[in-house]
């Protein structure tokens, strides 16, 4: 009973695995524009070097300034200038609080790139055991009737069949390829807020001898 109602879902062939592919497809070029556009919209290496020069200096109040954009070094900066009278011990959880905090929205929708390269490959396998398993079921039709092209039958089937594969690793290659550019750029934007975290508790233990 069972063996009979699988035999007959995998004789669906491998059609609707191709409309599932087609589908992730969609979402994962739908997410590789959006996390493009967060990063873009985000990066500040124009300003970077002159902030890492003030907060080296002390001078947390005309970094705070010019830390004006959205990104997470830009907020890292204000947040450590707001608890800047704390001390060194203040300035240091707000780093990494904001970090952590700023991590999870530059990570949002990276596990669906992860997640399709990873999978979208076995989906696509599936698909082409499915649609071998039609094509060696018509050929078994073909033989039962007489028919005399059931080599065609079936190697026309498989060709179809392979398709799935095809249209898989079409799926999984761009996703692998933008999540490891954007886990490359986070990784690129924390280690530049730690640097500013740094700097910020450097200029703030040389400001504090000077004053001494």
């Amino acid at each position: 009973m069972i063996a009979e109602k699988l035999l007959a879902f995998t004789l669906l062939g491998a059609n609707w695995v191709l409309w599932l592919l087609l589908a992730l497809s969609v979402l994962s070029v739908a997410v590789m524009v959006e996390r493009a556009l967060y990063f873009g919209r985000r990066r500040m290496s124009k300003t970077f070097p002159e902030l890492l020069k003030r907060c080296q200096s002390g001078d947390l109040s005309g970094a705070a300034s010019l830390a004006v954009s959205d990104s997470m070094e830009a907020e890292v900066v204000r947040a450590a200038a707001g608890v800047a009278a704390g001390g060194h011990e203040a300035v240091e959880k707000a780093v990494q609080s904001t970090i952590d905090r700023r991590r999870l929205e530059y990570e949002q929708w990276l596990f669906v790139l992860g997640t399709l390269g990873n999978n979208a490959p076995f989906i696509g396998l599936f698909g082409t055991v499915l649609g071998i398993i039609r094509a060696f079921a018509d050929l078994a039709v073909a033989n039962r009737g007489g028919g005399s092209s059931t080599a065609g039958t079936v190697m026309a089937g498989i060709s179809e069949a392979l398709v799935a594969t095809a249209v898989g690793l079409f799926v999984a290659i761009p996703a692998v390829l933008a999540f490891n550019i954007f886990q490359r750029l986070l990784k690129r934007v924390i280690g530049r807020s730690n640097a500013l975290g740094n700097a910020i508790a450097s200029g703030l233990h040389v400001a504090r001898n000077k004053s001494a």
